[in-house]
């Protein structure tokens, strides 16, 4: 099993951490929620705004295909670079830094082929760097850390959707300049992030023993957990990144939709950010991963089911709350999960790489498999229908995979 870890990082990394992994879903949320849906949206074709949903969730799909390659194969490359810079830094440095070159560009093309291939090149460059950022909590935290580290990268994901759509939002930025402000965000914060978190070389024990050489990919327990996770995240996003359409066509919200998106979002990221620290907090005190992953993934399809039956603003609001809280504990506590059934340091970046994309598979997958759902029935009761499904299914999943007892990790 892994090589256990024994010495306690400091605020300095864990504000680094959380640095680099709020730029990062600051730039892969903000288009998704926003700025995409905006570019693609067909209010005036002669199919109508059903169109702009569908186009919407295939450019989220391709990139999110481009990803699921990208990021376990940084990984890999990541676990076997040897450099007088680190073998994590330059990874999540390219990363970062092709992220913003791609979003540049994205924002200066129309029409869904185009942007579905710089919105490729964005995530590509975000699966790299966040294969990268993943693999040090592995390498470089004690297990009663890995809880807390897990919950700022989640907590990362719900404040990041504020900064972005918020910036975008409040300072009435067009398309063009939301995505340059996107790309200054990834490259200087990213960068500084890469540049300053530590990357020592791997240990004498991770380079050379071979107990550890078992395949993470081949255990059943690790699989269950990846399983659950891929799962609950396509539900997660057939709830969350549909938002803006839903209120502006399935509330007929209109003009105020971006407003009330904002609202929405800031409701969640609340919930997030106090499920995430107490989740991670509670799961690094009693070593239990596996049962609060499992409960926080059955109460966001209990968040989803709620729209279903009452499609309304005071709803939505209510479901946005209990969402957070959900999902927020389910990535936080389910990253440590994850973290603590790798058996093989050699493997962490590509193992974790997996994980990664695991979610950031789920959120482009399920803009593409909601806009089928939307098209299907004109309206969006089948979409939440559909991620409060596919929310206690993956609960169901991750419940098979077997929590390992502390000794087993190390």
């Amino acid at each position: 099993m892994s090589v256990p870890r024994t010495a306690r990082v400091g605020a300095r990394w864990m504000t680094l951490f959380a640095a680099a992994w709020l730029a990062i879903w600051t730039v892969q949320l903000t288009p998704v929620q926003l700025l995409l849906p905006i570019q693609l949206n067909t209010p005036d074709d002669a199919a109508g705004w059903v169109g702009g949903v569908v186009s919407t969730g295939v450019v989220l799909g391709i990139g999110g295909l481009a990803g699921v390659i990208a990021g376990p194969l940084a990984g890999m490359l990541s676990d076997r670079t040897r450099t007088r810079f680190g073998r994590r830094r330059p990874w999540a440095l390219g990363g970062v830094l092709m992220a913003a070159v791609f979003l540049v560009a994205t924002g200066m093309v129309h029409g869904p082929w185009p942007v579905g291939l710089t919105w490729t090149g964005v995530s590509v460059g975000l699966a790299v760097a966040s294969a990268a950022f993943t693999a040090m909590i592995a390498d470089q935290l004690p297990e009663q850390q890995r809880g807390t580290a897990a919950s700022l990268a989640s907590s990362a994901q719900a404040v990041g959707i504020i900064v972005g759509v918020g910036t975008v939002v409040l300072f009435g930025l067009g398309v063009f300049a939301g995505y340059l402000v996107l790309a200054g965000i990834i490259a200087v914060v990213g960068s500084v992030a890469a540049l300053l978190l530590p990357d020592p070389p791997p240990t004498h024990e991770e380079e050379h023993s071979p107990g550890n050489r078992r395949d993470a990919l081949r255990d059943p327990d690790f699989a269950w957990m990846l399983a659950g996770r891929l799962v609950l995240n396509i539900g997660n996003a057939l709830g969350t990144t549909l938002l803006l359409f839903f209120l502006m066509y399935g509330l007929g919200q209109g003009s105020a939709a971006e407003d009330n998106l904002l609202i929405a979002i800031l409701v969640y990221t609340v919930f997030v950010v106090l499920a995430s620290f107490l989740s991670g907090w509670w799961s690094d005190r009693t070593g239990r991963r596996r049962i609060p992953t499992v409960v926080s993934a059955a109460i966001q399809g209990v968040a989803a089911a709620l729209l279903v039956f009452s499609p309304t603003w005071t709803m939505t609001l209510i479901a946005a709350a209990l969402l957070g809280v959900g999902y927020g504990a389910f990535m936080t506590t389910g990253l440590a999960f994850a973290t603590d059934l790798l058996p093989d340091p050699a493997r962490h970046a590509r193992d974790l790489g997996v994980v990664t994309v695991t979610a950031a598979l789920g959120q482009l997958l399920g803009p593409l498999i909601g806009g089928v759902l939307v098209a299907a029935v004109g309206g969006f009761w089948l979409l939440f229908a559909a991620s409060a499904v596919l929310s206690l299914v993956g609960a169901g999943l991750t419940a098979l995979a077997r929590e390992r007892p502390p000794a087993a990790t190390t």
